[in-house]
């Protein structure tokens, strides 16, 4: 029986779950998970009752970025770049009127941590790193997180995680504004249930306060910086 690779439920509250469901592959993002995001985004987007989208991971982390065999597999530059974006799941997240809330735990590299990079929260189990490693590639960070995390954190720190690729703890992350709340060992998911309720109490906004000074502060809006 084939293995779905990313779960998605709605729950009576309206919240949806996205689970990235790869375990035993760290959770690597391929196309075909990109192509499951985005459907199940555009659902959350067009059922009314959802207000709040949690993402999560299945195994021992959060994901440990895209899956690099898939890499050079398009026919050609432009068909892969057409693809994006035709089903542009960063553009998708980044405006969605759903408040979304980011899981994380284990490694969050790569588009492990970019796509967190775009949710209005971050909660991180203590132990869990974060690092875009994409420079020992050859290349740089293609999920936007060269215009969202110098966003996010002080911009000297933004260039060394994407120049260097070097993973930082979940200590820095907090004091940096990498993430919102460290949660103690075995108890994320408690951590992220008090924030589905501060989210639900708030409603659904177009979109949520964060991310709209996200998408226009700094020289150019991040709508436009991504694509």
């Amino acid at each position: 029986m084939a293995v779905e690779l990313v779960l998605f439920e709605v729950d009576p509250r309206g919240v949806a779950t996205i689970t990235l469901n790869r375990p035993g592959q760290l959770n690597a993002i391929n196309m075909e998970m990109r192509d499951l995001l985005w459907q199940d985004l555009l659902a959350c987007r067009d059922i009314p009752e959802v207000q709040v989208i949690v993402f999560k991971g299945e195994g021992r982390c959060f994901s440990a970025g895209a899956d690099i065999s898939e890499f050079g597999t398009a026919p050609s530059v432009m068909a892969a770049r057409q693809a994006r974006h035709q089903r542009d799941v960063w553009d998708l997240l980044l405006h969605h009127r759903c408040t979304t809330i980011a899981a994380m735990h284990g490694f969050c590299y790569g588009a492990g941590l970019e796509l967190p990079l775009f949710c209005d929260v971050r909660i991180a189990e203590d132990g869990a790193t974060f690092a875009l490693p994409e420079v020992s590639l050859g290349y740089i960070p293609s999920a936007g997180a060269t215009q969202t995390l110098p966003r996010r954190v002080p911009p000297g720190v933004a260039a060394s995680m994407i120049l260097t690729g070097e993973p930082i703890g979940t200590g820095d992350a907090l004091r940096w504004g990498l993430v919102d709340t460290v949660a103690p060992a075995g108890t994320l998911e408690a951590a992220v249930e008090a924030r589905v309720g501060e989210g639900r109490a708030g409603g659904a906004a177009d979109p949520p306060a964060r991310r709209r000074k996200m998408i226009t502060e700094q020289s150019a809006p991040a709508a436009a910086s991504i694509r």
